[in-house]
């Protein structure tokens, strides 16, 4: 098995491969966290206003896999991930759900000694459940693209269930699908509300299988069970939004569920802004009793569990 290191901040189908491998081999990857460097266990919030958006998310590859061609279809199993002791959440300004009533910048430093929960504040453990937020191939049209949203190519889809067991089919669109993976967490709610997880550099390791002339238009993937029996034993506080558009009711959703971490917990809205992008998942109850959509915001009170 091969570790690499090598990393690249944009989709570019002429980047040159680092690693080339065959079908059913393993590979190591050192992922750095979504900052690229710039934050540290050391950092403070001011940090977060001078950080480079050019060096945001950065992707270790590409890894170039043998006998893949558009057309095909790779499938990426996640075997196993590795902390490094130390991850961050932060609210930076412009960024975010609410982005226009928190204009502050806020950072909380985690430490990742225990890779069963994480410490928030004195009675609220998060419990973590470590995934890649980046992780896809090279598009086909050619030059560089954004690594920042995702795509019919995988990309920064930030799904909290591509956890160690999963398995992620993605539609190969070049030769060699140059498959690069980043952003990895060590716990989001979903919806990421806030803009950042628990944005952790981990070593992850991954199993690549490819399938020949089986593809498919968009990514798929499954999982190896139920998708949060870590926290599912205790129950959930919801709040619900309702509205003519979906970010509306999603905006609501949040706002109230940040009134009711303020109110039960003691948080700052600032706080209960970043536990809700940790721990809160966001499900869309209801589109089609027009003319409103309802969303409703998950809260597991195992988080609070004495």
């Amino acid at each position: 098995m091969q570790t690499i290191h090598d990393r690249h901040y944009g989709w570019d189908n002429a980047l040159t491969p680092v690693l080339t491998i065959g079908s059913g081999e393993t590979v190591e990857f050192a992922v750095q966290e979504a900052s690229g460097g710039q934050l540290s266990p050391a950092s403070s919030a001011s940090d977060l206003t001078t950080l480079s958006f050019e060096r945001i998310n950065p992707v270790t590859g590409p890894v170039y896999i043998q006998d893949a061609a558009p057309g095909d279809l790779l499938e990426v199993e996640i075997l196993h991930f590795k902390f490094k002791g130390w991850g961050w959440t932060g609210i930076i300004p412009g960024f975010g759900l609410l982005h226009e009533e928190f204009t502050a910048p806020v950072l909380h430093l985690w430490e990742l000694q225990n890779e069963q929960q994480a410490t928030f504040k004195e009675g609220l453990h998060v419990p973590l459940a470590p995934f890649p937020g980046t992780i896809g191939v090279a598009l086909a049209e050619p030059g560089q693209h954004s690594i920042v949203p995702p795509g019919q190519n995988g990309g920064n889809m930030d799904i909290r269930h591509l956890t160690a067991g999963s398995k992620l089919w993605l539609p190969v669109w070049v030769e060699g699908a140059l498959f690069s993976v980043g952003d990895t967490h060590a716990a989001q709610g979903d919806g990421e509300v806030c803009g950042t997880a628990i944005e952790s550099p981990m070593d992850l390791m991954l199993k690549f299988t490819l399938h020949k002339g089986c593809s498919i238009a968009e990514p798929q993937f499954i999982t190896p069970g139920p998708l949060t029996s870590q926290v599912d034993q205790r129950g959930y506080h919801v709040t619900t939004g309702f509205s003519e558009d979906l970010l509306g009711a999603t905006k609501k959703a949040i706002r109230y569920m940040i009134e009711h971490l303020g109110s039960s917990y003691g948080l700052t809205p600032e706080e209960a802004y970043m536990l809700c992008s940790v721990a809160v998942d966001l499900k869309i109850s209801e589109v089609v009793d027009v003319p409103h959509w309802l969303v409703s915001a998950y809260f597991p009170l195992s988080v609070a569990a004495r």
